[in-house]
């Protein structure tokens, strides 16, 4: 199949199922304003993290990267109205977007944009005590996925989910001799999950408008 159809179905799908959305579509286009990259979870995609969270019942969400907000989004809106997302973002001009889209969703009393390196914050966060979070959403620089996971383990209860994505890098994941430092990092990842017992994992190739990925889901167990 050709990336056409793919794009075709994705569009049917979004179309059907998500539908018209003044305050999505606003987060995207700001982000395209801005100049970010094109890197957001397509619509059908933001749905799923939005039904497992709810599925969940999620009531403190974290996301590590936040590039415009669009996925934050999505997110804060499982959460009930007492409920907190911390969204994690390196860069001062996506921290800004986010913020401003999510103050746009009506989002900003429950919804959290920390700026500075990811590893940092997550480490803040455990020194702090933070309460356990009941989903955590991977989705940022890719070679730091096995760091990103390891401080997610700290920082959740039995039952939470943890959500890496862009896991297949095109296919390159089964490539054990990639040099590819966002390769080596997911291979890395998906060797700590296999190698934890606290955890139980899969992975799902996807393919869509974002073409050919996927994406890892995390059970903590105990």
């Amino acid at each position: 199949m050709s990336q056409q159809t793919w794009d075709a179905v994705d569009a049917y799908f979004s179309e059907a199922l998500v539908g018209h959305d003044p305050a999505l579509e606003a987060a995207r286009a700001a982000a395209d304003e801005a100049g970010l990259p094109p890197i957001a979870v397509a619509p059908n995609q933001g749905k799923l993290l939005h039904l497992l969270a709810l599925t969940q019942g999620a009531r403190r969400i974290l996301e590590v990267g936040t590039l415009g907000g669009y996925s934050a989004i999505w997110l804060a809106r499982a959460l009930p109205a007492d409920g907190e997302l911390i969204t994690l973002e390196i860069d001062p001009t996506h921290a800004g977007v986010a913020r401003g889209n999510l103050a746009r969703a009506g989002l900003d009393k429950i919804a959290e944009v920390r700026l500075g390196r990811a590893a940092d914050s997550l480490a803040a966060l455990v020194e702090s005590g933070a309460e356990p979070f009941d989903l955590v959403f991977i989705d940022a620089d890719k070679p730091s996925n096995p760091e990103y996971f390891t401080w997610a383990l700290k920082l959740t209860r039995p039952g939470s989910l943890i959500i890496v994505d862009n896991v297949v890098r095109g296919g390159a994941v089964a490539d054990a001799d990639s040099t590819d430092p966002a390769t080596v990092g997911t291979r890395r990842l998906h060797e700590l999950i296999a190698a934890e017992p606290r955890v139980s994992g899969t992975s799902i190739q996807t393919v869509g408008t974002k073409g050919y990925d996927g994406f890892t889901l995390v059970r903590v167990q105990h």
